[in-house]
């Protein structure tokens, strides 16, 4: 087991025990990450949803099933993938997170970033990007697709797959397209 194993196995558990927030009284799982503690690309959505509570794992219901689809269709394989939230518990009726709620939380998503590395980090949907990019007049639909760097790492916003749940349409530019011309610029930003 490596160093990087054990302290992120250590947060996980230290995450398992928190009660930073009031959401620990209505959670069935705390749910932590997915994917390889080495992957270049670290994905960050918004909260687990009903079914990441149900089973601890980030982005496995509807939404997750059409991301892991459109990772498979660009050949971005699962090695190079590590999720997390912005918070680790499901607030009650999937309503947004508050901002005490993402404050409880950010200490274990800062040493994710910490400790995986990534080469880019993937912020997946509006609550992601409000939580790393604080200008209030930049929306998901101005920022998906275009590279931001801080604190010398690289974060692209793209659209949440939940959104793409209520478009079908793949012509160009619709925003199926453009999730999956996103996800295109990620596979070509780990390459170099």
């Amino acid at each position: 087991m490596t160093q990087k194993t054990t302290q992120l196995e250590n947060l996980k558990k230290e995450a398992l025990k928190c009660q930073n927030c009031e959401l620990y009284k209505t959670k069935n799982k705390t749910v932590f990450s997915d994917g390889c503690e080495n992957a270049p690309i670290m994905f960050i959505g918004e909260a687990p949803g009903q079914n990441e509570d149900e089973t601890g794992i980030p982005f496995i219901g509807r939404a997750g099933q059409l991301l892991r689809k459109f990772l498979f269709e660009v050949d971005i394989k699962q090695d190079d993938i590590y999720i997390a939230n912005t918070i680790k518990c499901r607030p009650p009726k999937n309503r947004k997170p508050t901002q005490v709620e993402k404050n409880a939380c950010k200490h274990f998503l800062d040493k994710q970033i910490e400790l995986v590395n990534p080469k880019i980090i993937v912020l997946v949907g509006s609550t992601a990007l409000e939580s790393f990019i604080s200008d209030k007049k930049l929306t998901i639909t101005k920022a998906r697709g275009k590279i931001f760097e801080i604190e010398g790492r690289k974060f692209i916003p793209i659209f949440h797959p939940s959104y793409l749940l209520r478009y079908h349409s793949t012509e160009e530019n619709s925003p199926r397209d453009l999730f999956k011309k996103d996800l295109l610029t990620i596979k070509n930003l780990i390459k170099n």
